[in-house]
């Protein structure tokens, strides 16, 4: 007799856990990495990759993380209005003193499937440039990922 995979369902799951991470000094990867795996849940023993089973991520001092190389003066990040003659490029230092959220929330969302589940996992990642948060009342669990290579 054969056994057959067992799915777990999103009623099965019990509440969603609050995560928050803490970018100050890591690398841009490294927070990004660890963002996208608990949005998706990943770390669950249930994980099942078409439906949604993941957690909230809060990260906080997105303004003082790191980039490696020379990555700071030669990234550029791109965006179109959708207009004509409304494509924008930017620099990773203009990116960084102008948004600094953008950087890690672009690179989280490039770490996630693209379907439709993406934007659902987008919506439960709240980045912000300073330590302060207004998540404290969910009191979130905080995770602790690698420093600079491996430091």
């Amino acid at each position: 007799m054969e056994k057959s995979t067992r799915i777990a369902s999103p009623s099965e799951v019990s509440e969603k856990k609050w995560y928050l991470i803490d970018a100050a000094g890591k690398t841009v990867g490294k927070v990004s990495v660890e963002a996208a795996r608990i949005l998706r849940g990943k770390g669950k023993v249930c994980f099942t990759s078409h439906q949604d089973l993941g957690d909230y991520v809060v990260v906080i001092n997105a303004g003082k993380v790191v980039l490696t190389g020379n990555k700071m003066a030669d990234k550029m990040y791109y965006r179109h209005s959708g207009y004509p003659g409304g494509f924008k490029e930017e620099r990773a230092k203009d990116v960084m003193e102008r948004k600094p959220e953008n950087i890690l929330t672009h690179s989280v969302k490039g770490m996630l499937p693209k379907n439709k589940l993406a934007k659902l996992y987008m919506t439960r990642l709240r980045v912000y440039a300073g330590s302060e948060h207004q998540h404290v009342a969910q009191s979130p669990t905080e995770v602790e990922i690698g420093g600079r290579h491996g430091a």
